[in-house]
């Protein structure tokens, strides 16, 4: 039988295999896990960083012991692939250990982990351990193959660290280069009220505003927080009287500059503003008092439902949300709010939107867009929830065109991790509750973990 717990063995006979780290596909919020070999001597050390197998340096020169890649498998596994000649490894090679780390998560969140072996002659399975007791590890051992007796046999390890690769290596006698922390610096701004910003609501919507020929020149944009509980932010910007400043480096092409304008109602309007914009993005601020649910979508000429701009049952809502705009047709959108509900709704650039790049994270309360500029990163996601605890948070990271892809989602309070793809982009959040994002630092200078 080549399926064992923690803890057997089976014997090889010697020919070259293929070795899999297989886990369930890494989608929005699955870890990512990083596969490794160790050649370790008979002191049970590697004799240096040589003796290592990993992404950033995928073959072992005297052993003939490569990491291959990754590739997908059915069932919606992804397996990472190691091959091993046990009749090319060096005498002084005493054992090969199967390891793997788990970035900025742990391997219990890490779902259908195993290893398996099989012929790389024939494709017949040799060894095959599942590991079904992971918690709160960030690296772990997941077996060995090892001389005994003039042959080679295979060992379920199934040996975990909480301290992650430093502590693994630790034990192997080899030392990976820390990122140093950067110490923080306490906060000591006074704590912001309790109470969420006003809306203002006029008796009757006002006339729509001609957009000048120039917007006027900005004023820095004053954002600050809100919340009904600590880390329950929900973002404000300022009236209309203060227009808004440039806030991040998207370029031109990605939205019109232009003067923002404001429109407020009751239920279920129709907003025709006069006058025509280039071709580009174009943001949306919603306000909303009371409870109920409210959605901004656009229409078509003919007056028909084209796309949703933003929805959201918050309790007096203060989103953010965002549509491409074709630059030919009128702008029409269509705001819906039950139970009569005032809204407010205001149109300004993209250009003011906030922008993802850090340093630290960026937090929110319900929906909103970030401008995204950078490369393509790795980030840490926190979601608090509603007041149960519980709904939806997702990330879409929109480019030119209308163009979208799905970067992140979870459902309920929790944490995750997820990438985004280079900029310039639209980053579109759309959530029930408290949110953080954080450009996620690599835990070791350029050592082990994918670049």
């Amino acid at each position: 039988m080549t399926q064992i717990i923690k803890g057997g063995n089976l014997p090889l006979s010697g020919e070259p295999m293929r070795v899999a780290v297989v886990r369930r596909a890494g989608g929005p919020g699955e870890p990512q896990v990083d596969a490794a070999a160790l050649l370790v001597a008979a002191d049970g050390t590697v004799r240096g960083t040589e003796d290592l197998v990993f992404y950033n340096q995928p073959e072992h020169a005297g052993s003939g012991v490569r990491l291959s890649g990754s590739a997908h498998g059915e069932g919606g596994v992804l397996a990472d692939w190691l091959e091993i000649d046990p009749g090319r490894v060096e005498p002084s090679v005493d054992r090969i250990v199967v390891a793997a780390s788990c970035d900025d998560a742990t391997f219990g969140e890490v779902t259908g982990l195993y290893l398996r072996a099989v012929s790389a002659t024939t494709g017949e399975q040799l060894a095959l351990y599942a590991v079904e007791d992971a918690t709160t590890e960030t690296a772990i051992l997941l077996g060995e193959f090892y001389r005994r007796g003039g042959g080679w046999k295979f060992r379920a390890v199934g040996q975990g660290y909480d301290s992650g690769l430093p502590g693994l290596a630790k034990d192997f006698g080899f030392s990976v280069p820390e990122v140093p922390e950067v110490p923080e610096v306490p906060d000591e701004t006074p704590a912001p009220p309790l109470e969420p910003a006003p809306v203002p609501v006029p008796a009757q919507a006002p006339a729509p505003v001609q957009a000048p020929a120039q917007a006027p020149a900005p004023v820095p944009l004053v954002v600050g927080f809100v919340g009904k509980e600590p880390g329950a932010a929900s973002l404000f910007v300022p009236s209309l009287g203060a227009p808004l400043a440039r806030c991040n480096d998207l370029p031109e092409q990605m939205g019109p500059e232009f003067a923002p304008v404001e429109f407020s109602g009751r239920g279920k309007e129709d907003v025709e503003p006069d006058f025509v914009l280039p071709k580009g993005f174009v943001a949306v601020d919603v306000l909303k008092e009371g409870v109920g649910y409210i959605e901004v979508v656009t229409l078509t000429i003919r007056g028909r439902r084209w796309r949703q701009v933003m929805s959201s049952r918050l309790p007096d809502l203060h989103g953010v949300g965002v549509f491409p705009h074709d630059g030919q047709s009128p702008l029409r959108l269509r705001v819906d709010a039950e139970r009569q509900a005032a809204w407010t709704i205001r149109l300004r650039p993209v250009s003011t939107l906030r922008s993802f790049e850090g340093p630290g994270p960026v937090e929110g309360y319900g929906p909103e867009v970030l401008a995204h500029t950078g490369d393509e990163t790795d980030v840490k996601y926190r979601f608090q929830g509603d007041e149960d605890k519980e709904g939806y948070f997702g990330v879409q990271a929109h480019r030119r065109g209308g163009h979208w892809e799905h970067s992140f989602s979870r459902r309920d309070r929790g944490r995750g991790s997820g990438a985004i793809p280079r900029g310039p982009r639209l980053l579109v959040v759309e959530s029930v509750g408290g949110w953080s994002m954080e450009a996620r630092e690599p835990r070791f200078a350029g050592f082990w973990t994918r670049r």
